[in-house]
């Protein structure tokens, strides 16, 4: 299989912001694939250690680390086509913000620069306790940022009703951007 083949088989889970629910979800995604027999593997867009812990845990196979600010984009490239030929899906983990990470020399930390060097499509996840139709707005801007990545779709958090979730819909129909999913608020979704 040739490196674009492979690589055509990743996406990264990203928000605006820490706190958003990209872990819990990221590693509820690779869990209920594997759980379907699908061989999925984790990768974090960064130097973190702790989430590729979760990933392994999630998937059963070892996550790695896409850091674009201390590798070269060669080398991101070619660890993400060497995991993503030995599985049917790459889930990634954004750190921090979509377009937050170091900036040095032409090179960048952030997921939304890891995402556009690699084609990977971006799930991005909104928390919405507090907003409704603003998470379009949201969306809108992250999508349409200097050098934003393609944006899949959205998943909303802590989405408090069924009406909450309309309302979310209607804000992201105005923009043409899908609501893939709205998890409602749940005490079990945290982590320690």
């Amino acid at each position: 299989m040739n490196e674009q083949a492979a690589l055509g088989r990743g996406l990264i889970v990203a928000a605006p912001r820490s706190g958003s629910g990209k872990t819990i979800l990221t590693i509820a995604l690779q869990r209920a694939f594997a759980r379907r027999g699908i061989r999925v593997r984790g990768a974090k867009c960064g130097p973190d250690y702790i989430d590729p812990a979760f990933h392994s845990a999630a998937t059963g196979e070892s996550s790695i680390n896409l850091d674009g600010f201390a590798m070269a984009p060669d080398l991101v490239r070619g660890l993400a086509s060497s995991i993503a030929a030995d599985a049917e899906l790459v889930i990634g983990e954004a750190a921090m913000g979509l377009f937050d990470g170091a900036v040095a020399e032409g090179r960048s930390g952030a997921a939304a620069d890891v995402a556009n060097l690699l084609d990977w499509p971006v799930l991005l996840v909104i928390d919405a306790s507090g907003a409704a139709q603003s998470v379009a707005a949201v969306a809108h801007g992250c999508a349409t940022f200097p050098g934003a990545p393609r944006i899949a779709g959205i998943i909303a958090n802590r989405v408090a009703s069924p009406r909450h979730r309309r309302m979310i819909e209607d804000g992201l129909a105005r923009i043409g951007m899908p609501l893939l999913g709205a998890l409602s608020p749940d005490p079990g979704f945290s982590l320690p």
